[in-house]
C-alpha cells in the first residue's frame, strides 16, 4: 500500500511546493511530482483490488449479500438455495474486481484537473480530505464505468434475477432502500465504497508519516522543500 499512500503524499508535497517555495521549485516540477505519486498510487490501488480475490479475499471490502436478501437467507437455505447464495456473493465480488481497473484513468484525470485551491483544501483538511475530493469528483463517472461491467457479471447468476424481483416489490412496499432495488446498483455502490475505503486508510497513514510514502519525483519534490 506504500504507493497508494504516495498518492496522498504527492498531493501534500506539491501543494506545499506551490505555496511555500516558488524560488527553488517550478510549478512543472511540483506537477510532475504530483503526477508521479498519483501514477504509483492508482496503479497499486487497482492492482490490489482489481485482481482475483481483491474483494472476495479481503474482509474489509468483501461485498456481502444485500440486506434485503440477507433477511431471507435462512429461508433460502431451507429451500436448498445456499449454493446459489454463495454463487451470488462470489459473482458480486468478481464483478467488483473486474470493474475496479476502470478507476485508474478517471482518478488520474481528477488529479490533473485539480486546482491549487483544491490541493490546499486537501492539505489543510481532515484525515480523509483527499478521499473526499476523489469521491466528489469521480463517483458519477466511476458509476457509469462500473455499472455495465457489474450488470454483465451478475446477470449470469440466477439468484440475481430473483433478488431483483424481490427487491423491486420491496421498494414498492417501502421495505427495501431504492439504492438496493437491483443487484447491479448495489454491487456498483459497494465497489465504490471499497475503493474509497482503501484510499482513505492510506490517506490517514500518510498524514502520520509522509516521508515514508514519498517515492520517485514525489520524493525529490519533498527533498527540495525540506532543505
Amino acid at each position: 500500500m506504500r504507493a497508494i499512500a504516495g498518492l496522498i503524499a504527492g498531493i501534500a508535497i506539491c501543494t506545499q511546493a506551490l505555496a511555500l517555495d516558488f524560488g527553488s521549485l517550478s510549478n512543472a516540477d511540483a506537477g510532475s511530482g504530483l503526477k508521479d505519486a498519483l501514477s504509483q498510487g492508482t496503479g497499486v490501488a487497482v492492482s490490489k483490488l482489481g485482481v482475483e480475490n481483491g474483494f472476495l479475499g479481503n474482509d474489509k471490502v468483501k461485498i456481502p449479500l444485500p440486506d434485503a436478501l440477507k433477511r431471507v437467507e435462512g429461508g433460502l437455505r431451507l429451500l436448498g438455495m445456499q449454493k446459489q447464495a454463495d454463487e451470488l456473493v462470489t459473482a458480486m465480488n468478481r464483478a467488483a474486481e473486474q470493474a475496479v481497473p476502470e478507476a485508474k484513468a478517471l482518478l488520474l484525470g481528477a488529479v490533473k484537473s485539480m486546482s491549487l485551491q483544491d490541493a490546499k483544501g486537501i492539505l489543510t483538511g481532515g484525515d480523509t480530505a483527499a478521499t473526499d475530493y476523489f469521491r466528489r469528483t469521480t463517483s458519477g463517472q466511476l458509476t457509469e464505468k462500473f455499472l455495465p461491467i457489474v450488470t454483465q457479471a451478475t446477470a449470469k447468476v440466477g439468484l440475481a434475477e430473483k433478488y431483483n424481483n424481490l427487491a423491486g416489490k420491496g421498494v414498492q412496499l417501502g421495505l427495501v432502500d431504492a439504492k438496493q432495488a437491483r443487484i447491479e446498483q448495489y454491487v456498483t455502490q459497494k465497489t465504490l465504497d471499497g475503493l474509497f475505503l482503501m484510499i482513505a486508510e492510506q490517506e490517514k497513514a500518510i498524514r502520520k508519516d509522509p516521508l515514508g510514502a514519498a517515492t520517485g519525483m514525489a520524493r525529490t519534490v519533498f527533498g527540495l522543500i525540506g532543505k
